[in-house]
């Protein structure tokens, strides 16, 4: 028994240098292989690294709110834009401006659609928020009230008001909940806030969308002007 359990700690005691040894050797491989990484990611890197700013970046000016707007390209060397791999032509070029302008007017529209909803939100709901204010110093004073409302279309009718707690209020989609008067006027206050700022927002999209438009009907021309120029000097040397 005695000799089995030699022999046993023997094969542990071998096999635990083994792993100790196979260890050693994957930590180390591991190192040289994290080295290695790290030598190739710095190459990369230093291939990579864009060189100071172009003249072609434009500053800027209105930043867009939320949305992500994508910012176009001022062309300002020509010769040196169409030597670029991916502008291939002329036509290539002013293809991809045309689609671009595109977006941005498509943009531009849906921005000023959302915006000309909140304009006609707003008066709304400061007049429910007016409404809500008058009711509350009703309350205070415990007094009652003559309102005209209208009945159908074109009709009005006389109602009395007596003091109340609690408004209800048109969510949309044909929702109305009942609120207490205070929730209701912090609810309208916060809407009116959030439509403001909404409004505050869309105006520097589109600014921002507008000078891009510009940016880009500047590179078009230039595009433009030059391929008719190159056009000309290759016929001038086949003239010749």
């Amino acid at each position: 028994c005695m000799c089995w359990i030699f022999s046993d700690l023997l094969m542990c005691s071998r096999t635990y240098v083994l792993l100790i040894r196979k260890h050693s050797w994957v930590k180390e491989m591991a190192e040289n292989i994290s080295i290695k990484q790290e030598k190739e990611k710095e190459t990369k890197e230093k291939r990579l690294k864009p060189e100071e700013e172009k003249e072609e970046s434009t500053p800027r000016k209105n930043v867009p709110a939320k949305i992500t707007i994508p910012q176009a390209r001022f062309v300002l060397d020509v010769d040196r834009f169409m030597q670029e791999p991916e502008n291939s032509s002329a036509e290539v070029v002013l293809k991809r401006f045309d689609e671009q302008h595109t977006k941005y007017k498509f943009l531009e529209a849906n921005l000023l659609e959302k915006k000309k909803r909140l304009r006609h939100r707003i008066p709304d709901i400061q007049k429910s928020l007016d409404m809500i204010k008058m009711l509350k110093s009703k309350q205070d004073l415990n007094e009652t009230f003559v309102a005209h409302y209208p009945l159908s279309g074109g009709v009005h009718t006389i109602a009395t008001v007596p003091p109340t707690k609690t408004v209800f209020l048109w969510l949309g989609a044909n929702v109305m909940l009942e609120y207490p008067i205070d929730d209701a006027a912090a609810l309208l206050e916060k809407n009116l806030k959030t439509a403001t700022t909404s409004i505050e927002e869309i105006e520097r999209d589109v600014d921002f969308i507008t000078d891009q438009c510009t940016t880009i009907e500047v590179a078009v021309t230039r595009v433009y002007n030059w391929d008719v120029k190159d056009r000309r000097e290759k016929k001038l040397k086949q003239l010749t």
